[in-house]
């Protein structure tokens, strides 16, 4: 693991928007921090401010107060040229790509050293088929951008703030529109690139069960609240991550730190048993609106064996059979 030390620093940060030559303030009063070598989530409810956070970070918006330090410098000391050397961004944005290789958009990344039209040198190669190989798509260089699927395309875009060779990577709902195995794998990707390459990566996201179990480290924004920093762990031992996503069918699990439909349960009964099976069948009664406990005040009992399920003693091959018979002798419309 790569030693962690501080690139960018805010203080006192107010990020918003002018509308109609008025200012309007989305967030103030941020002092924050971002290592190399973490992988930090920016968490909060639609509406909450994190698209303009991120753009005011990526120095895309002027912020409305407060200072952003990068590398110890002040965000508006940065040229152009130079803050591309400092900042790859990966925008949710699909841009129409048709006539372009994976090869060609990853060797983009490399404008900010040769120019837009420059000529790549052996070493711009070298770094490019670096990218490529670091993100595993390196067999993918000569595919057509418009071919690929949403989750090949996502790393193109990976690899190419990678060629860009900058120490910070910001990234807009990275795992947007992908089946969950591809969010997995590039939240994996993410993590092991701040890990091993150094790099510092800030993202944005709705995926909260990923982010929870993934990141380093969260920041929660909420007009109201403001912004709250932390791990996942220490979020959710004070009570902030249940309060900033505190909505009516939703329930934050403090045993596993992960969030959980908080389904609404009309009865009860009696479940005995341990292991899996018995789990899944807590699990199945919930959502159908009864809760299984081995101390309800229940006339029915269910008692989960190894290889069936037994409801005031009649046997049930399935758990699909079982919910048949709950609802039989609950007389329950579930």
């Amino acid at each position: 693991m790569i030693r962690s030390a501080i690139t960018i620093r805010v203080r006192n940060l107010s990020t918003g928007y002018t509308a109609k030559g008025n200012s309007i303030t989305v967030t103030k009063g941020i002092d924050a921090s971002l290592k190399s070598g973490e992988l930090t989530c920016l968490l909060g409810p639609n509406g909450a401010g994190k698209s303009t956070l991120l753009k005011t970070l990526s120095g895309f918006i002027n912020p409305l107060g407060g200072d952003i330090e990068i590398g110890g410098r002040n965000l508006s000391d940065y040229c152009a040229a130079g803050l591309a050397r400092v900042i790859g961004v990966v925008l949710t944005e699909r841009v129409s790509l048709d006539n372009m290789s994976v090869y060609e958009l990853v060797s983009m990344g490399r404008s900010p050293y040769t120019g837009f039209w420059g000529r790549m040198s052996r070493e711009d190669k070298h770094i490019v088929d670096s990218a490529l190989a670091l993100v595993g798509i390196d067999s993918l260089r000569r595919r057509m951008v418009h071919t690929l699927s949403d989750g090949e395309r996502q790393k193109v875009m990976i690899a190419k703030a990678l060629a860009q060779e900058t120490p910070v990577i910001y990234l807009d709902e990275p795992t947007a529109f992908l089946d969950y195995p591809s969010k997995v794998e590039i939240m994996q990707l993410l993590q092991r690139l701040a890990r091993e390459e150094g790099k510092t990566v800030f993202l944005s996201t709705h995926d909260l069960e990923l982010a929870l179990q993934i990141a380093d480290k969260v920041w929660l924004i909420d007009k109201e609240r403001g912004v709250e920093i932390g791990t996942p762990e220490d979020l959710a031992l004070s009570g902030e991550l249940g309060a900033y996503f505190k909505r009516e069918g939703v329930a934050f699990d403090i045993e596993t730190g992960l969030f959980r439909i908080d389904n609404r349960l009309d009865c009860e009964i009696r479940l005995i048993g341990e292991g899996t099976r018995y789990n899944m069948v807590r699990k199945a009664l919930a959502r159908c609106g009864v809760r299984g406990s081995q101390d309800a005040d229940s006339p029915h009992t269910i008692e989960v064996t190894d290889d069936t399920y037994l409801i005031n003693g009649r046997t049930c091959p399935t758990i699909a059979a079982l919910l048949e018979e709950v609802r039989t002798v609950t007389h329950s419309d579930i």
